[in-house]
């Protein structure tokens, strides 16, 4: 196999190897020890969405400690067993880490974002539209949902790079035109007409 960048036996009489290479049919790619051809072992397994695992791998699967890299710099850092969290803890990109009990921001009384609690409000009259500080230019005509760009005419979402990420069922295309920040700028409240003595 052409794509295969490094081979080499770890231990002398073992089947443990060392093996780093791209797969072919899954478009993901994996550094990492293999053992009696399945990856096992210590190993770092990159998605085609650039989604990364570091952890340990036991018949292929991620088994033992391991973290998830996710590309908008959040982590989801795990204890797995035969490809399953088993117990983990989500921290998002801003640091915030999630709490199953006690979850106290953005509930229902609370809706500041994390950026907020820690650096406070904005003056009045100056609203912070995301958690992100400047918030991201969304292309015209389009939603910006959270991990990317939505395009409501393809029903595509792209990333932030503008790399394809999925096509939009009808639930999350609802979703985003109901709930998410639009491209444009749009009049709302009361549209009424204009009384003809006042034209």
């Amino acid at each position: 196999m052409s794509d295969v960048c490094c081979i080499k036996l770890l231990l002398p009489f073992s089947l443990t190897t060392k093996y780093c290479g791209k797969m072919e049919y899954t478009g993901s790619s994996y550094d990492g020890d293999h053992k009696n051809g399945r990856m096992e072992g210590k190993g770092k397994y990159e998605f085609p969405t650039e989604t990364k695992y570091e952890g340990d791998m036991k018949d292929g699967m991620f088994h033992g400690k391991g973290t998830l890299f996710f590309p908008n710099g959040s982590k989801y850092d795990a204890s797995w067993e035969n490809g399953i969290a088993i117990e983990g803890k989500y921290t998002f990109a801003d640091g915030l880490r999630y709490e199953e009990e006690n979850w106290e921001y953005c509930d229902g009384y609370d809706r500041r974002f994390y950026t907020e609690i820690c650096n406070g409000l904005k003056p009045a009259g100056r609203s912070q539209l995301t958690n992100r500080v400047p918030p991201r230019d969304i292309p015209e005509g389009c939603y910006d949902c959270g991990d990317g760009f939505y395009n409501p005419d393809t029903r595509v979402v792209v990333d932030y790079n503008q790399k394809f990420l999925r096509n939009a069922d009808d639930d999350e295309d609802e979703w985003i035109r109901r709930t998410c920040r639009k491209g444009w700028d749009e009049i709302v409240g009361i549209k009424g007409r204009i009384p003809q003595s006042a034209a």
